[in-house]
C-alpha cells in the first residue's frame, strides 16, 4: 500500500472513531499518542433535557462512555480534565464527578476560564486540582426551573439534593461543609443571586482547589503520578515533591493545607 493510501485509511479510521464518540456515545476513544488522555468539560453540562442547539454543551452520555473506555484501555495511563463550564444539570454533573473519582488511574483537573456551579464537584473529583490565576468558580445554592409544587416535601427534596453536592465537594477537597454553605448563602456579592465568586488563589485559600497553576503544571503533575504508580520512581520524597510544585506555580500555593501533589481522595471515609 502506498503512503497516500495508508494516510487515507488512518483518516477514515479516525473519522469513524470520532463519529462513534460524538454521535453514538459508544465506549471507544482514539488511540492516543500520549498515555495521558485529555477530557474537556465545556459550556453547559447537559442532563436529561436536550438544550437548544446554540448552546455549547458537555453531554453526559458522551463523557461517561469515554471514562469507561479510559479505565479499560491499558494504553491510557492518566487523565487530565480541563474545565471551562458554567455548570448545568446537577445529577449529570455528579455522575461525571463520581466516574472521575472512581477511576483507578491518576487524575488531575485544571480549571480554565470558569468552573462554576456543578463544575466544582467535577473539578475536585480528580486526585489533584489546579486553577489558573484568572479563572473563577461560582459557589451558589441549587436552583430549579419550571413548575414547582409548593409543598414542604419540595423544599426537603431540594435540601437533600444540596447536601449531595456539598458532601461531595467537602469529601474530595479541604473545605469544611459549614464554610462551603456559608459561601453558598452569602448575599451582596452576586447581583441577581446569592453565593460567592472565587478567583484563582481565593479558591485555593478556601481549600476547594489544591494549587494555582497552568497547563504545564497540570501535565507535569499527572505525568509524575503516572510514573509514581508505575513504580519508576520508587518511594516519593514528599518534601521534594511539595517544593518542586510550589516553585512551578510561583509560590501561589500559599494557604494550602496539605503537601503538594500527594492527595488521593483522603476524605472519602466521610461518605
Amino acid at each position: 500500500m502506498t503512503k497516500s493510501g495508508e494516510d487515507s485509511e488512518e483518516a477514515k479510521e479516525g473519522n469513524r472513531t470520532e463519529e462513534a464518540i460524538t454521535s453514538l456515545g459508544t465506549p471507544s476513544v482514539a488511540r492516543p499518542r500520549s498515555p495521558i488522555h485529555c477530557l474537556t468539560v465545556i459550556g453547559q453540562v447537559e442532563g436529561h433535557i436536550l438544550l437548544p442547539s446554540q448552546n455549547k454543551t458537555t453531554k453526559y452520555e458522551h463523557v461517561i462512555p469515554q471514562l469507561v473506555a479510559i479505565e479499560e484501555d491499558p494504553e491510557v495511563k492518566g487523565l487530565l480534565v480541563v474545565l471551562n463550564t458554567v455548570g448545568g444539570d446537577v445529577e449529570a454533573g455528579l455522575a461525571i464527578a463520581e466516574m472521575i473519582a472512581g477511576l483507578s488511574k491518576p487524575t488531575v483537573s485544571l480549571v480554565l476560564g470558569g468552573g462554576h456551579s456543578i463544575g466544582v464537584p467535577i473539578a475536585v473529583a480528580a486526585d489533584w486540582s489546579f486553577i489558573s490565576a484568572t479563572a473563577t468558580m461560582t459557589i451558589h445554592p441549587l436552583r430549579l426551573n419550571g413548575q414547582v409544587i409548593g409543598v414542604p416535601q419540595t423544599y426537603e427534596y431540594i435540601d437533600r439534593m444540596q447536601d449531595r453536592v456539598t458532601r461531595f465537594i467537602a469529601g474530595h477537597s479541604r473545605i469544611h461543609e459549614a464554610r462551603l454553605k456559608e459561601l453558598m448563602l452569602r448575599t451582596g456579592e452576586l447581583a441577581r443571586d446569592v453565593g460567592t465568586v472565587l478567583v484563582g488563589q481565593e479558591a485555593v485559600r478556601e481549600g476547594i482547589i489544591d494549587r494555582v497553576g497552568t497547563l504545564q503544571d497540570a501535565m507535569a503533575e499527572v505525568r509524575r503520578r503516572v510514573r509514581r504508580e508505575g513504580g519508576e520512581q520508587g518511594d516519593v520524597d514528599h518534601r521534594a515533591a511539595g517544593s518542586h510544585l510550589a516553585a512551578a506555580v510561583g509560590g501561589a500555593a500559599e494557604g494550602a493545607g496539605t503537601s503538594a501533589g500527594l492527595r488521593r481522595h483522603p476524605l472519602r471515609s466521610r461518605w
